[in-house]
């Protein structure tokens, strides 16, 4: 077994108006499984709106490892194993 160390990427909403519970869940999920996370916050409408509009995602949070897009929550905790 690897001992390099696994990375993923998080795209999450994290604005002064709401903290989605989804991508606070998914980076916890992440760091559980033994993941370094790369957590970018999105803090604002406008942020979150242009990386899905880039993304061609609808919903955030968003997991990429290794360069590839898992998906959102669902996605990640299937991949995980996790219910």
């Amino acid at each position: 077994m690897s001992m390099e160390s696994k990375k993923a990427v998080l795209h999450r909403m994290v604005t002064p108006e709401h903290i989605c519970p989804f991508g606070v869940e998914s980076l916890e999920l992440l760091q559980q499984a033994g993941y370094q996370v790369e957590d970018h916050q999105l803090t604002t409408r406008s942020e979150v709106d242009a990386f899905m509009d880039a993304e061609g995602v609808q919903t955030t949070p968003q997991t990429y490892i290794d360069g590839k897009r898992v998906g959102g929550y669902d996605e990640l905790v299937a991949l995980l194993g996790q219910k």
